[in-house]
């Protein structure tokens, strides 16, 4: 079997080939829907077809750049994944999702913050969990004060906001 190289004397990015057909897909998928809606331009001659098939051609064209970036290849092999970091910020997330109603935004969001934060390399908890809890109870407040856009709210949301 003959391995097929490129001219920098490298074997062609696969996953770059597997990026661009999922992109070509996607944009193809919303050009095509994009024409099917019905075309009410009106005064300025834009319907509401127009921005799916701006998009996908968008997405089309990124699709190219993949295909031309998998043949060059210039650059040197990426370096492989650490899996504890990916679970470690994967986790968090389930963690808020999980505990966003019982304990309110800003504990949820506080433990999501912390727990990227030891992904990153940042281990020290006693830190990093108030730090996010207050990071949160500030977007909390944007919210829910000058926003008035409601977040589940805690124990601490409650102290410190009322309701």
């Amino acid at each position: 079997m003959t391995k097929i190289l490129n001219a920098t004397g490298r074997r062609p990015d696969g996953a770059a080939f597997i990026i661009a057909a999922v992109l070509a897909a996607l944009g193809g998928l919303l050009i095509w829907q994009g024409r099917a809606i019905p075309d009410k331009g009106g005064y300025a001659g834009i319907g509401s077809g127009d921005l799916p098939v701006f998009v996908g051609a968008g997405l089309v064209l990124l699709a190219a750049g993949h295909v031309v970036k998998g043949l060059r290849n210039a650059e040197p092999p990426l370096p492989r994944q650490q899996p504890v970091p990916i679970l470690l910020i994967v986790g968090g997330l389930a963690l808020q999702l999980i505990l966003l109603k019982p304990l309110g935004f800003s504990i949820a969001s506080g433990l999501l913050f912390a727990s990227t934060a030891a992904a990153f390399g940042k281990t020290r908890v006693v830190v990093t969990l108030p730090i996010g809890i207050i990071f949160a109870l500030i977007v909390y407040g944007v919210f829910d004060q000058l926003l008035q856009l409601n977040l589940p709210a805690g124990v601490p949301e409650t102290l410190i906001f009322g309701g």
